[in-house]
């Protein structure tokens, strides 16, 4: 016999063998991710929806497929790497179970989907093992872009794209006036919206550039340049578009600009600026297609952790870890924060209620409160009028969040719009926020959850908690201060007589959730 026949016939043993290996450790891992989905089912249903039926998340629909294909690519690479069990891998979920407590706890959706899907990363780094996590490290990178986020950034990516359209307005000698994210010319009065911030290019460029980075580069330092063209090239892009649709309408009308700026943005604008991206990085592309992604050769070789667990060890302390939080909320949520029946309006010493009658109609928005109140109250001897907005929880869970997207002093989905940042009060937050018209309003806003009183969301979230891991009171209470500009000097000498009047404001909000 040949020594070619021998090689062969102890090769077809240790394939076999290998093939064997990793059909267990990919039962295991299936295994794993079912009860992971399974037990936190509304994330994860939540994250599908929102890639669904949110336009700026509508490009995680060809994530999951690009991950596929990444796996795909790396297949016959993988195949030479011996899986295992590996205990340290147990810390990145464990680490996840935590995101996701406190993301529940603070009534955090990212935090909770997030931490859904560190814990499936987890099961792969545990049941595949060190080499095989290496291999698979790009991939497992990549799938973070499967979680909703961004919206964050709307109201700087808004003022962004505002100074840009300025600036270029002043090059062309158009004259502007900038109030906010408000543009006036002699033609019209134009927004940048929340539309038209650029928020869903940028964030898919950069889910689009990371991709680009990995196939087409092996300099880290061509990957960082192309990452720095794929965030600012959108970002300009995006100013130019906004300059270009207020250019166009004061050459032609509102209406034509208008329309044309609709077809552009939503047929043209994402195609044009990825062709301008891949132009930019295509001349520095430094990895040929021949070549693999990894060698499975060369991570077989290396030295793995000694750190192994059996796989009933791995899969029954994953089971306990990704438990835990659920039964720890589960039991916090039996708490018991009653809040009154019926609460109305405080009086208000040297102010008197008066009908209600806004220039616009205005109602802030706390989606599954226990209680709202809306009021105008009015100075009898300076004429000032000022509203008054409380609204009480009697705990907060999903979808009864005190502070969130889209909740506060205005419903995005109305016509009402965030304009700038005020400077806040004590213990409060001040913005300004307009209206058709245009209506323009100032509003200040106090939050008390536990033992504070504050006008920062992440201070409320960070109380929110404290009191939800470690017991206390769960109400939550929003206090807002608002009035019209009715002149140049603004409302805020008014609204700060109003607040001085009041009194305390978290006595208020404590008595409106009936702790005192």
């Amino acid at each position: 016999m040949s020594s070619a026949t021998i090689e062969q016939s102890v090769d077809i043993p240790e394939a076999k063998a290998g093939s064997a290996i990793w059909m267990q450790h990919l039962r295991l891992l299936v295994l794993a991710a079912i009860a992971i989905l399974t037990l936190f089912w509304r994330d994860a249903l939540a994250m599908v929806d929102a890639w669904w039926n949110v336009s700026t998340y509508n490009h995680c629909l060809l994530i999951a497929p690009i991950i596929i294909w990444l796996v795909q690519q790396r297949r016959e690479e993988l195949a030479k790497i011996t899986p295992t069990i590996w205990a340290p891998g147990l810390l990145w979920t464990g680490a996840a179970s935590v995101g996701w407590l406190l993301g529940e706890a603070a009534g955090v959706s990212f935090a909770r989907q997030l931490g859904l899907l560190m814990m499936l990363q987890g099961a792969v780094i545990t049941l595949l093992g060190p080499k095989v996590t290496r291999g698979l490290i790009f991939p497992l990178f990549y799938s973070f872009f499967l979680v909703p986020f961004g919206e964050e950034f709307v109201p700087f990516l808004q003022t962004i794209t505002a100074k840009m359209s300025m600036l270029f307005l002043g090059w062309a000698n158009i004259p502007a006036f900038i109030d906010g994210v408000f543009i006036s010319t002699p033609t019209g009065y134009f927004e940048v919206a929340e539309a038209c911030s650029g928020v869903k290019f940028l964030i898919a460029m950069v889910a689009y550039g990371t991709l680009v980075a990995n196939l087409c580069f092996q300099s880290w330092q061509r990957r960082m340049a192309f990452m720095i063209a794929a965030v600012a090239v959108p970002i300009l892009a995006n100013g130019i578009r906004a300059f270009g649709t207020i250019y166009i309408a004061h050459h032609t009308t509102t209406d034509f600009a208008t329309g044309f700026d609709h077809i552009f943005y939503g047929w043209f604008f994402f195609a044009f600026v990825l062709v301008l991206v891949m132009a930019i990085g295509w001349p520095f592309f430094d990895r040929k297609l021949e070549e693999p992604m990894i060698d499975g050769d060369a991570i077989e070789r290396r030295p793995s952790g000694s750190l192994k667990l059996t796989a009933m060890a791995a899969m029954i302390a994953m089971a306990v870890m990704v438990a835990i939080p659920v039964l720890w909320t589960s039991a916090l949520s039996a708490q018991s924060s009653p809040v009154p029946d019926a609460i109305v309006l405080p009086t208000v010493a040297g102010w008197e209620r008066v009908e209600y009658r806004p220039s616009f109609d205005w109602q802030p928005r706390f989606d599954g409160a226990n209680h709202q109140l809306l009021g105008r109250y009015r100075n009898p001897s300076t004429g000032a009028e000022v509203d008054l907005a409380i609204a009480v929880y009697d705990r907060q869970e999903d979808g009864r969040e005190i502070v969130g997207y889209g909740q506060g002093a205005f419903d995005p989905r109305s016509q009402w719009s965030w304009s700038r940042n005020l400077p806040a009060p004590a213990f409060g937050k001040a913005i300004q926020i307009t209206a058709p018209g245009p209506v323009v309003r100032d509003v200040q806003t106090f939050h008390r959850v536990g033992s504070i009183l504050t006008g920062s969301g992440s201070a409320v979230k960070l109380e929110t908690v404290k009191t939800k891991l470690l017991g206390g009171n769960q109400q939550a209470v929003a206090v807002l201060i608002s009035a019209e500009k009715v002149d140049e000097a603004g409302p805020a000498a008014a609204m700060d007589d109003f607040r001085k009047a009041l009194g305390p404001i978290d006595k208020l909000a404590d008595e409106m959730a009936g702790l005192r």
